[in-house]
Order: structure tokens, then sequence, then C-alpha cells
């Protein structure tokens, strides 16, 4: 079945099609299923030659899984092919026909994808199946304007890492006694600042594009608050206890030039390479901006299959979808690559508990650690600013009586997108 995405889209009928064959997605490899939209009973044989794209370093923890798949639905031949989640928009959008049915994708490229007709709704039973079994972040991530796009898989967020010969629990609990007893090498002064310290506007109480991350104009940072998040940037430079560091502070950790620094899971065996039995590991610790203590936030990214709107086998893609998403595959994908799970029950197991930067991710994942990325279209606005709103902060670029003036043009800039 081919789906003409323009005809879909007149009179909401994509979401009346969406309702219709994902009725019996979550269900067993049963062919004679049947479902009703409207007053039209249709068959919802799960069937077809569908195409998966996924990252590399993925096709060997996957190919089980997808052969499981098959057995299960015994009508449906699955071509797993390297793709990469983080080209997703692009990828797929170049020739939606050509691409592949069920693809890796981060969260923040839902709201693009979505506007553009590029990735099918979810229907009420596999929405609530994705509701049920994954934490709040995880769902918040996949939805857009009510409507839950993607299958989530697993959650990503920045933890501190820190050499425990020099640093204690104690001493990591604040930005103040990190910075005090020790050296942190993290990056203010380069490109990429803004993941790391764009979520501080946040963390000082204020919101990114709304509370829900889907409200153009809802971004409040040329505040008091936000005033006060630059004066603390400015101010980091002469931290003795901060290190500017970008590409050389997995390096200056090891050679002991620096205790600690914030990255991700995909840092946890070059850290254990660096520090052995002295790798430390927690969620971020809080900050005083000037009026009190509270929580550094980073920003929480989510992975996700997406379902190809333009999909010929659209019941055998969201079957597909669901099952390598689902708690067994989940597990798997934590063993073998390291993704720490959105399923409840797979965050639960002995295996992600038991891990230390799972253990941290997991803490950083809700709302008082972390604020799930925005999917508006216009965030690929927010990137560029930000770069140049800490970098020339923190090299005293920008004065004091500046900061209301570049809050103000922030603000303003990152409502339109500049692609």
């Amino acid at each position: 079945m081919k789906v003409d995405v323009k005809k879909l889209l007149i009179g909401g009928s994509i979401l009346s099609l969406s309702a219709m064959v994902l009725g019996a997605c979550g269900s067993s490899s049963d062919d004679t299923d049947t479902s009703t939209a409207g007053d039209t009973e249709t068959s919802t044989k799960v069937e077809g030659d569908i195409k998966l794209w996924v990252d590399t370093e993925h096709i060997d923890a996957l190919q089980g899984q997808v052969d499981k798949f098959e057995e299960e639905y015994p009508d449906v031949t699955v071509t797993v092919a390297v793709g990469s989640s983080a080209d997703a928009k692009a990828d797929v959008s170049k020739d939606p026909e050509q691409a592949a049915d069920v693809f890796m994708m981060p969260h923040d490229q839902v709201g693009q994808m979505a506007e553009a007709g590029l990735i099918y709704p979810i229907g009420e039973k596999q929405a609530e199946t994705i509701k049920d079994t994954n934490v709040e972040a995880a769902v918040d991530a996949v939805t857009w304007q009510d409507k839950i796009y993607g299958y989530p898989y697993g959650v990503e967020s920045q933890v501190l890492y820190y050499n425990t010969s020099t640093l204690s629990e104690d001493d990591v609990k604040t930005w103040e006694g990190l910075t005090s007893a020790g050296v942190i090498g993290t990056n203010f002064a380069e490109d990429g600042a803004n993941y790391i310290f764009g979520p501080l506007f946040m963390s000082n109480g204020n919101v990114l594009y709304g509370d829900d991350g889907e409200d153009i104009n809802g971004t409040n940072f040329n505040n008091e608050a936000g005033i006060e998040v630059m004066q603390w940037i400015a101010d980091q430079k002469d931290n003795a206890g901060v290190l500017q560091a970008s590409e050389s502070a997995l390096s200056d950790l090891q050679s002991g030039k620096s205790d600690a620094f914030l990255s991700g899971p995909w840092s946890k065996n070059d850290v254990e390479k660096a520090l052995g039995d002295n790798m430390g590991v927690a969620a971020y610790p809080t900050i005083d901006f000037g009026s009190g203590a509270q929580q550094m936030k980073a920003f929480l990214g989510v992975k996700l299959y997406a379902v190809n709107q333009q999909t010929q086998a659209p019941l055998a893609a969201m079957a597909l979808a669901e099952y390598l998403s689902n708690q067994e595959t989940q597990e798997i994908e934590f063993t073998e690559n390291g993704v720490v799970p959105s399923n409840k029950d797979a965050q639960s197991s002995d295996a992600v508990t038991s891990d230390a930067v799972a253990k941290a991710v997991m803490e950083m994942s809700d709302t008082d650690h972390s604020v799930v990325m925005p999917k508006l279209p216009e965030m690929v606005s927010f990137w560029p600013p930000m770069d140049a709103l800490i970098n020339d902060t923190y090299k005293g670029q920008i004065k004091a009586d500046d900061f209301q003036d570049k809050l103000d043009k922030f603000v303003s800039d990152i409502s339109k997108v500049s692609e």
C-alpha cells in the first residue's frame, strides 16, 4: 500500500489512517485481525518488504532481534542497512519514497519531520503502550502537538565524571565544592558550549520555547534570572577550579591536569581507561547563581525509531518499530551498546541499576536535573547565538552593562528558523 501524503493531509484523514493501521501493530502475528476506521472494516495483515536504517554500531546487537521479528511475522522481510540517526531528517527528506521504512533518529528532529509530513503519528493503541512502559521524559520527547510520533528506546544525558582520588562524593554535590577541591575541565569558550551550558538558563528558573518546548515566543531568558546566569558565566573565567578544555578534556583528566569533566555515557569506556578504579560518576551538582542553590540541568536527549510516512507497508513498519523498542531489545542495546533504556522495566533490571553511569543518567533524566531538548523547528536557530552568548561572555567580550541587550536580541533571534 503506497501512502500519498498530500491526499492523506486532506480532511485530517492521516490520523484516521494511523488509527486504522496501528490497531494490530502491538498484537501477535495473527494475520486475520481486522480494525475499523469509520464504518469500513479493513484487513490488518502484517506483511511486506521493509528497510531498516540503523547506526553502524547497532547492527550486530539488533540483527538477532530482527531475525526473531521475522519469525513472529513470517510475511515480513526486513533489510537492515546503515543509516545515520543524526542525519535522519536530511536523509529521509531527500527522497522519502526511497528512504527506509523504519529508522533511528534523535527526538529533537520530531517537530521538523512531523511538520514536513515525513513521519507517522502513532495510533491510540501503540501510543498508550508507549505511555505506560516508558519514563515520562521519553514520552514527552516523542510527543509533538499532543500526538506521539516515535518509539523511544533510550535516554541520553550528560553526567559528571570525576577522579575519586582527588574529589569526594560531597565535593561534587555543588559547583562551588567541586571547583574549590579540584579542577573541572570543560568548554565555555569554543563551539559546543551551547549544548553543555545552554541549560544553565533553565537551571535558574527560565524556560526555552515555553514550558512544553513548543511555544515559539515562549523563551524568557532576558530577565533578571538570565542576567544572573550571564554574570556567573563571566565569573568562571577567574575561577581557579575551571579549566577551559574542549578536545583536550579527556586527556587533561588522564594526565591529572583536571579532576572532572562533563560528558555523556558515550565517554564511559574512555574515562575508565583514563581513571581506572578511580572513576567516579554523579549527576550534575547544584549551582548558586546569586539567589541560592539551584540544580544544574542538562539537555535530555531521547533515541527513537520513527516510521516513514511514505512506507508501502505501514503495518509491518510500525510492528517492527514497536518490536525494536520493546523491553527485551532495550536491554540488549544496553548490554551491547550502553544505551540507557527508556523502558521503565528495563531501567529496573539488575544490569542497569548496578551500572554507575546508567544510574547517573537515569537520575539526570528526571525533571529536576534535565530539560527535554525542544522539538520545535526553530530550535535550529538556538545553537549559533547560544554559542556566541556563552563564548563571548566567558571571554569578557560582553560586559555586564550589555547583558540585557544581548539577551533581548538572543530571545528575538531564536524565534525564527535560520537554516
